[in-house]
């Protein structure tokens, strides 16, 4: 399947505009659920690791609104990455900052609503705005095909025989009615005999009732039951050959070395790069911080320094002399080492300086689908993305609760973090590792060489 030239602009920039909203409607309150989770320590007096629990399941999986969020981030991306090329990098920092600047909008908000309103209506407040994304996804229009209108749905009956999952010939519609024509024949040949008494006891048709042996099926009637018959085993192999088709390409997906260390990456990197933005708030009052020190919440920071580094990474990976790749992976190992320093910090004024850290690198997020997409290519950038994406939103499940539980458990965060730099450094390295250059040359087969003839001049003996 290919895609009309990438426009570059036009529609692309309303795309644009519209997928900033969506995001910032639907992740600001999640992303900003650090507000929420001071409440839900001092209302419910649960230990860190179950609590935490509930707001790591608000940006992963596991939610009803967990799953819409899931949905539209991955549409918003594709459908912008169908829109552009030249200048993908730009546009994917442009929507993702929409995240960023909900963090920082919905961190202050949060605080308010829930001063007027109580921790309640503070929740319903927030999900009553989130219905404005349905007006965003209204302007929505994926690319089209080139030179191609929308596929139409094939009848079943209709279904090519490349559909079929085995490879004997198919019984048609005509031999299907010819066997029911055989089953009816045989059925009046029992009632004659059980007529006479001659019919045995292992005869199927002891086991019919009466009624059904005296009526017989009109012709029209056993032409349809073959024609539905063919219909549904069509349909059915069909059904199957196209997930079978999709489990395939799944496959193909994960023999991409540089594919499944991105797997690894995100899923790692979520896990220890998550639990800051939930966690920050915490760990400034575990470390004695006074309240009258803060100039400014340290989530809103991490809000404001992610929504630049996702614009600014953005415009870097446009710029052809960068490989996105490799300044991906300098983003992870950055965020594993500053993590790492998380527990050395004892002020405010440090807290603050790693949570702007932080929250540019987190900013990677703006280029991940532009390193899917030139890892697999923009006709698989929506299979490949799911994939991602749900083991990225497993890892902000799983993040937060094994931070909280090594709190409970130690009673100190140190452990905590450095379990989380260990983490992301870990999934940084892999994907290294798989992106070398190296490996290219490894894979290649040397060419063939052609056996070397020598001629021989013979000398005359005249």
């Amino acid at each position: 399947m290919a895609f009309q030239k990438s426009p570059d602009g036009g529609w692309g920039w309303v795309i644009v505009l519209v997928s900033f909203f969506t995001q910032f409607l639907c992740y600001g309150s999640p992303l900003a659920v650090g507000v929420l989770y001071i409440e839900w320590l001092d209302l419910f007096g649960e230990g860190k690791g179950k609590t935490a629990l509930v707001g790591s399941l608000a940006s992963g999986v596991g939610l009803l609104a967990s799953l819409g969020c899931g949905l539209l981030y991955t549409a918003t991306v594709t459908v912008t990455c169908q829109y552009f090329d030249s200048r993908r990098g730009l546009a994917l920092g442009l929507i993702s900052t929409g995240s960023s600047v909900g963090l920082f909008i919905y961190a202050a908000l949060q605080r308010v609503l829930i001063e007027f309103y109580g921790l309640d209506g503070c929740l319903l407040i927030v999900g009553a705005l989130a219905l404005n994304i349905l007006a965003c996804g209204s302007l929505m229009r994926p690319l089209q095909v080139s030179n191609c209108t929308l596929p139409e749905k094939t009848a079943p009956e209709n279904v090519p025989d490349r559909y079929c999952m085995y490879n004997e010939k198919e019984k048609n519609l005509e031999e299907n009615i010819k066997i029911l024509d055989k089953s009816y024949s045989h059925e009046e040949k029992c009632k004659s005999a059980l007529a006479s008494g001659d019919c045995g006891q292992e005869n199927p048709l002891h086991k019919i009732p009466t009624t059904m042996m005296h009526a017989k099926e009109p012709e029209p009637y056993k032409k349809k039951v073959a024609k539905q018959t063919y219909f549904c085993k069509q349909l059915a192999k069909r059904k199957w050959q196209l997930y079978k088709n999709y489990c395939d390409e799944t496959v193909s997906l994960f023999k991409n070395k540089v594919f499944s260390a991105l797997f690894i990456a995100i899923l790692l990197f979520d896990i220890g790069g998550f639990p800051p933005s939930l966690l920050m708030e915490d760990v400034a009052r575990s470390s004695n911080v006074k309240e009258e020190e803060f100039v400014m919440p340290l989530i809103s920071i991490i809000g404001i320094m992610t929504a630049v580094g996702k614009l600014l990474l953005g415009i870097l990976a446009d710029f052809k002399w960068i490989n996105t790749l490799y300044l991906y992976v300098v983003t992870l190992i950055v965020t594993g080492l500053a993590l790492c320093a998380i527990p050395f910090a004892k002020s405010y004024v440090t807290l603050a300086i790693l949570s702007g850290i932080l929250g540019f690198l987190t900013g990677n997020w703006s280029i991940f689908p532009y390193v899917t997409t030139k890892t697999v290519g923009i006709d698989r950038l929506g299979h490949a993305y799911g994939i991602l994406m749900f083991f990225a939103g497993l890892g902000n499940s799983l993040g937060p609760p094994i931070v909280g539980w090594f709190y409970d458990w130690t009673q100190t965060y140190d452990t905590a973090f450095y379990f989380s730099g260990a983490c992301v450094l870990l999934g940084g390295f892999t994907l290294l590792l798989a992106a070398l250059p190296c490996w290219d040359t490894c894979d290649r087969k040397p060419p063939k060489q052609t056996p070397t003839t020598f001629l021989y001049k013979v000398a005359s003996n005249v």
